[in-house]
């Protein structure tokens, strides 16, 4: 059975998340209303990834009989100036979603927890990618400036992205 402390931290995780899932919905919304397809495709997979990796925690839990606790997800922002913005705060976001998997990953070895440390190292590794990807999308964001067909050109790479179901743990 899991530690109390680590089923708390890890269902705070599982909020997180649904929460970042909830996040990447609205930035959808906001570039579904710019029209801007590659985008809208980037943050689809982007929910689908946090859908997943809240998943994966969610039955990770399960897996140690620990207790699922689901709390409300709280509101999203709604309302960005431009695509560069948007992304701004999705590296943002991103490093936080890091500090709160290096947390996680404390509280694994504080209670000397070797499965959940080790079950976590994949969400570390998750985490170094995600910074890596948003970086790279927002170099190129920062680069085009106002240029309206250098952007029409990411938004067609950003199409290609695909979703690949991850396998966590």
């Amino acid at each position: 059975m899991i530690n109390e402390k680590m089923n708390a931290a890890l269902n705070n995780q599982v909020n997180a998340e649904l929460y970042s899932a909830y996040l990447y919905l609205s930035m959808q919304a906001y570039f579904q209303k710019m029209n801007l397809t590659g985008f809208v495709n980037w943050m689809n997979i982007q929910v689908q990834e946090e859908m997943a990796h809240a998943r994966g925690l969610y039955d990770y839990i399960q897996e140690r009989d620990g207790e699922i606790v689901l709390e409300a997800i709280k509101k999203p922002d709604l309302k960005w100036n431009s695509p560069l913005q948007v992304f701004e705060d999705v590296l943002k976001h991103e490093q936080y979603v890091t500090s709160l998997i290096n947390n996680l990953a404390d509280v694994a070895d504080e209670t000397k927890d070797r499965a959940a440390a080790l079950f976590l190292q994949w969400y570390i590794k998750e985490q170094v990618e995600e910074e890596a990807s948003v970086s790279g999308v927002l170099e190129t964001l920062r680069m085009i400036k106002s240029d309206a067909n250098a952007l029409l050109l990411l938004d067609r790479e950003l199409a290609q992205r695909t979703f690949t179901q991850p396998v966590i743990g």
